[in-house]
């Protein structure tokens, strides 16, 4: 079968690197949910709600993560790869002004997705900033996804392969990683300082203390799986 080439990279490796970071991202999606589901029961059972307030709060987290939360994030992950997917299939690697079109065509998508737009309150005085934090994140992903699908090794089976390709050293997947993180930790901090952001009416602390706890177990495993695959 005769391999199909865009400029210099073979298309077989561009769809079989868009599965593999795909997959990597709904295994961190779920793992989130399930690191979140945990979090909560543990802070409803040492908390001091009462038995109308808990069940509620638990229903509302359940829900959230098994339809809204989970459908908004799948569809973030596809719009990521396809923003980057396409550049790449158009050859407009080099090109700033592609690039920025094609942020302002998938961004609006990505955000409508996102639990920012969904789960905040958008006459918030802190809206706006969370809307930016979140722009900046998926513009830091969309370029960590162009690199990813440059990768045009015939031996390429794991995200772990595809991290080593990228990011020679360990020092550079640390920066890279840190980087998304710290967009995260932005909006968490902006949520903490005024959860009235919250469209939530009930149980607002324990959802916030969950993100937050939450965020410090996500953190403290990628970067140990990071030092794993550098080993």
């Amino acid at each position: 079968m005769q391999k199909k080439y865009i400029g210099v990279f073979n298309v077989d490796h561009i769809d079989r690197n868009y599965k593999i970071i795909q997959q990597s991202m709904i295994n961190q999606m779920e793992r989130s949910f399930q690191i979140g589901k945990k979090l909560i029961d543990t802070e409803l059972d040492a908390g001091l709600l009462n038995f109308i307030v808990k069940p509620v709060v638990k229903a509302f987290y359940s829900y959230w993560t098994d339809t809204d939360a989970r459908q908004g994030t799948l569809e973030q992950i596809r719009v990521t790869l396809d923003c980057g997917k396409e550049l790449i299939m158009n050859g407009n690697l080099k090109s700033k002004d592609a690039f920025e079109k094609a942020v302002e065509k998938y961004f609006p998508i990505y955000l409508k997705n996102d639990q920012t737009y969904r789960q905040c309150r958008k006459n918030h005085s802190n809206f706006k900033k969370l809307v930016e934090i979140t722009k900046d994140c998926f513009i830091t992903q969309v370029e960590e996804t162009l690199a990813f699908f440059q990768v045009d090794k015939t031996d390429i089976e794991t995200y772990d392969d595809l991290c080593r390709e990228v990011f020679k050293s360990k020092e550079d997947a640390f920066q890279s990683l840190m980087r998304q993180l710290d967009y995260n930790e932005a909006g968490i901090i902006i949520v903490e300082k005024d959860p009235n952001i919250l469209k939530i009416a009930t149980g607002k602390n324990i959802i916030v203390k969950t993100l937050r706890k939450g965020f410090e177990i996500t953190k403290k495993e990628l970067i140990e799986g990071l030092e794993n695959a550098y080993n």
